[in-house]
């Protein structure tokens, strides 16, 4: 297993589900008719239903968790938690069957600030740009 470091890079492929989208307005009460009314949206600029820049965010965290199990295994270096994400962009709308390549980068790495800045890139089927974030983790330290 490779070490945590910049550079190191995790992928996934999601294909959203009208399903999806169901589950994320029951669990969030997100119940716009953006995400949920077929009718309201064919009168939009859309023409359909789109997909929650939320549950897109979501989709971010698992990547933060993918780089996690995938690098950052040595205790010594303490337990990374997330900071949050910044400049959160939605360039293009999401639809349902749209499929999704997430890719999450570790921009800087510096263990004696104990903080990691990576850089999350979402695309569609078409590889057209959809959805941006800035990542930062945090290095707890452990106390053995």
């Amino acid at each position: 297993m490779d070490k945590f470091q910049t550079g190191s890079t995790v992928k996934f492929t999601r294909t959203i589900s009208e399903s999806d989208i169901n589950h994320f307005a029951d669990l969030t009460g997100d119940f716009s008719p953006n995400h949920l009314d077929d009718e309201f949206m064919k009168t939009s600029a859309y023409g359909k239903r789109i997909v929650h820049g939320a549950l897109l965010v979501g989709f971010m965290s698992k990547a933060s968790s993918m780089i996690i199990e995938n690098y950052a295994t040595d205790q010594k270096m303490g337990t990374p938690v997330s900071l949050g994400y910044d400049q959160i962009r939605f360039i293009k709308p999401v639809y349902i069957d749209n499929t999704i390549n997430v890719r999450y980068t570790v921009e800087t790495f510096d263990l004696a600030q104990r903080r990691s800045h990576a850089s999350i890139q979402i695309t569609n089927q078409d590889n057209e740009l959809v959805a941006v974030a800035l990542h930062i983790l945090k290095w707890v330290p452990n106390t053995f």
